[in-house]
């Protein structure tokens, strides 16, 4: 249990919240922390606990019981099932789904944030993996969005954990991904660079609109096939990336105005529809517009080559399209605009 701390409120400090206050006196805490301590009643005004807003007045003693930073979180192993691709002593490929975080966060806490994630499955299933990554992150080399699936390499120890991380950062590891993209991309071929950092106006997001933080980032693209549909035009890609920034293919297929379908975060519609058709639908058929709605981005790493760090040998992998990803594509195949005169 850690030593009580306690603080006389200034005179000057009247009038602020009790909340405030104390995220200015408590260092490196943020109020999100503060607020935590407030609902665990470890924080006491003048012997009572108060709600975050109560306005203080000054002169009085607030004493904080519990621990304003909290422990450090330390990954633990969970049984979940893993799609594993390839495995030696050095290293293992996995195939991710959708929806799963590659790690939790530095600021979770042990709950169901910090649950769930491949590295808790990829604990339960190897036991060691390398150190470098720290607690939170054993194993892990690289990441992959927690909408996005596909392939991940994970290092089972800290010689093979330096050398991948070389060959990324020497960009020695060639990384393909498909995606489905909105609308019809013009070229059949292109390759967009455009430094990526984070939107200064929305922190969850990236941008390419010259943010101070921005790094250089680079993305081949070629189209594998392009769909015609009730639903609107689309254009399936295949993607391989230079670098590796985050939410790099989602924020560069956005940047040129053909984000990827499903991704909402950048621009992409949360449900498509038949409305470009609705007025024949209705004529023809008496029908109602369809809709169609893809709980996840589609974007896939769908290959993954390199040199084995420790024995030289070139070694590929592929992992083919998830169930939902191949369904989704089906279905917008089979609402093809010649359908419209069978």
């Amino acid at each position: 249990m850690p030593e009580p701390r306690t603080i006389v409120v200034a005179p000057e400090a009247a009038g602020r919240r009790l909340d405030h206050f104390l995220a200015s006196q408590l260092e490196g805490v943020s109020r999100s922390r503060v607020q935590l301590l407030l609902d665990q009643g470890d924080v006491r005004v003048d012997g009572e606990g108060k709600k975050a807003a109560f306005k203080l007045r000054g002169g009085e003693t607030i004493t904080v019981t519990g621990e304003p930073h909290p422990v450090p979180l330390k990954a633990t192993p969970e049984a979940i099932p893993l799609d594993l691709i390839y495995e030696d002593q050095d290293l293992a490929v996995v195939n991710k789904p959708a929806g799963m975080m590659v790690h939790a966060g530095s600021g979770a806490n042990d709950d169901a944030r910090s649950r769930g994630t491949l590295v808790n499955a990829l604990l339960h299933r190897f036991q060691s993996l390398s150190s470098a990554g720290g607690e939170l992150r054993p194993g892990i080399v690289h990441r992959l969005d927690k909408e996005t699936s596909g392939l991940i390499v994970v290092a089972k120890n800290d010689h093979a954990h330096a050398a991948l991380a070389a060959m990324f950062s020497g960009r020695r590891i060639a990384k393909t991904y498909v995606a489905l993209a909105q609308g019809a991309i013009a070229k059949d071929k292109g390759t967009i660079s455009a430094a990526i950092g984070r939107d200064p106006a929305r922190r969850t997001r990236m941008t390419t609109r010259a943010p101070q933080n921005a790094r250089a980032a680079v993305s081949h693209y070629e189209v594998v096939r392009r769909l015609e549909t009730r639903f609107g035009k689309f254009t399936l890609v295949k993607v391989c990336i230079e670098t590796g920034r985050t939410h790099q293919i989602r924020v560069h297929m956005a940047s040129i105005g053909h984000p990827v379908v499903g991704d909402t975060l950048y621009g992409a519609a949360g449900q498509l529809t038949t409305a470009a058709t609705e007025m024949q639908l209705r004529e023809r058929r008496n029908a109602e517009p369809e809709k169609l709605r893809l709980k996840r981005n589609f974007l896939h790493a769908a290959e993954l080559e390199f040199v084995h760090p420790l024995s030289g040998k070139p070694i590929a992998f592929k992992a083919p399209f998830p169930l939902e990803l191949e369904e989704f594509l089906s279905q917008l195949e089979g609402s093809r605009l010649q359908a419209m005169d069978d």
